[in-house]
């Protein structure tokens, strides 16, 4: 070690950051729980708007992918501007327009309406997922994929805790004021929370250990340089494949188990017993939280690209699986939840996996980038709906389990090659002394504001 490292200085701030990273932590994974009923709770509203008001499956997943769309395609500009302003501010106003995004949502009496409303929605929820994912991956340079992973299972597993609560609201009160009451009160959750959230300086991530990997002594990449790189598009293309099943599921699980006539049939696990789909649901969303700080920390020790290989496969044979045996009740919660947990993940895997290749003082904004593909790939949500209920659901199970297993070849055979001839390059090209790389980040920093 140099005696930079071991300077007063240096030891203060790593002291410093070792005292506030675990709550700014866990000030995001609240802000992420608050967020989550946005995606992860949309099913349960589905089919009372269309017995409200007769709209079609298709028309109604339409509001989804919009707020799919806005709360991914937008989260770039947010993500730069909480690497140059802090997250306070972008946090702040996400909560309001999600507070706004629901509130519309329950007054929404045509689709167009309905549409705002999600846009709306999707706006505010990227603003609080792009900040609280990109401000894990600052406060932790060393432990990225657990950080992310943690942060991600906020939004994953967070809707697990009010699935049942907003299905009784909705049966008791109706699907307009369950929109009204969950948004306000999630809305002002994550304002108040919003308050305290901060960045890291960029001395102080410096002064901490890290791995090679970790990039933090060289080159910061931006994202102009990024989109100039072909490991980004592979990546791109990888989280294509792989978002594409999972939100399939994600909007039309409901549905699915109407269709396959188990919705109401009551289902007794761990000596609990509810209808089927609430099971489902509640069982998903847990699994789906724990699956990204689990494969994160894995990722963290054997490797992103080799975590990635087993991860998309299983997904692959859980999609499969739950199209061939989830038509029974038992089958269809268990296999469910298989497919959850072996689709979150990307949601830690791919922001490290992008912090570790650019650097983690643009990594907000660069993550976000990445994260668009989430955007890309929900376009194909009502597509595969209306192929679904003009055929059947498995026929789209089988192609999402061939994207998925493409998915988890290319990380083995395209995207880990490719990347460790990036960092080798990278590596040579720039090489940096720890004293210089703490006195251009903490000069970057200045400059950032």
């Amino acid at each position: 070690m140099t005696a930079t490292e071991h300077s007063p200085s240096a030891d203060e701030a790593r002291a410093h950051l070792k005292r506030k990273r675990w709550i700014q932590l866990i000030l995001g994974v609240v802000c992420m729980v608050m967020i989550a009923n946005l995606q992860y709770g949309w099913t349960l509203f589905v089919n009372p708007m269309a017995k409200q008001y007769g709209w079609k499956l298709a028309e109604i997943q339409w509001a989804f992918t919009l707020f799919v769309a806005f709360e991914t395609w937008l989260v770039p500009v947010e993500g730069w501007l909480v690497d140059r302003f802090g997250p306070r501010a972008v946090t702040i106003a996400g909560a309001v327009l999600c507070a706004i995004g629901w509130v519309m949502n329950s007054k929404a009496d045509t689709l167009n309406f309905l549409y705002a409303g999600q846009i709306v929605c999707g706006i505010g929820a990227g603003a609080v997922y792009g900040t609280c994912v990109g401000n894990a991956l600052k406060w932790f340079p060393e432990r990225r994929g657990l950080a992310a992973g943690i942060t991600a299972a906020g939004f994953g597993a967070g809707s697990a805790l009010t699935v049942i609560p907003i299905s009784n609201m909705i049966e008791a009160s109706g699907y307009q004021s369950t929109f009204l009451k969950f948004g306000i009160g999630q809305g002002v959750v994550v304002f108040v929370l919003g308050l305290l959230l901060r960045q890291p300086d960029a001395a102080v991530v410096a002064a901490l250990p890290k791995p090679k990997a970790q990039l933090v002594e060289r080159p910061q990449f931006t994202w102009l340089q990024v989109l100039r790189t072909p490991v980004f598009w592979v990546m791109y293309v990888m989280f294509v494949l792989m978002a594409a099943g999972g939100l399939f599921v994600t909007a039309n699980l409901k549905p699915i188990a109407l269709e396959w006539k188990v919705s109401d049939v009551p289902v007794t696990l761990m000596l609990w017993t509810m209808p089927a789909i609430t099971f489902a649901l509640f069982l998903d969303r847990i699994l789906n939280g724990v699956t990204r700080p689990f494969f994160g920390w894995v990722s963290d020790k054997i490797g992103r690209e080799n975590t990635m290989f087993i991860a998309f496969g299983a997904e692959a044979v859980g999609i499969l699986m739950l199209s061939q045996f989830g038509t029974g009740p038992v089958p269809f919660v268990l296999l469910s939840g298989l497919v959850f947990f072996a689709w979150g993940e990307i949601y830690s895997l791919f922001p490290s996996t992008c912090a570790d290749t650019y650097g983690w003082k643009y990594a907000a904004g660069n993550a976000g980038m990445l994260y668009t593909a989430k955007g890309t790939a929900v376009f194909l949500v009502p597509i595969a709906t209306k192929i679904a209920t003009s055929t059947s659901w498995q026929t789209v199970f089988l192609v999402g389990a061939a994207m998925n297993a493409a998915a988890a070849i290319m990380a083995l055979v395209v995207l880990k090659p490719m990347r460790k001839r990036f960092m080798d390059k990278m590596a040579g090209k720039v090489p940096l002394p720890v004293a210089k790389a703490v006195a251009v980040s903490d000069g970057a920093a200045k400059e950032a504001g």
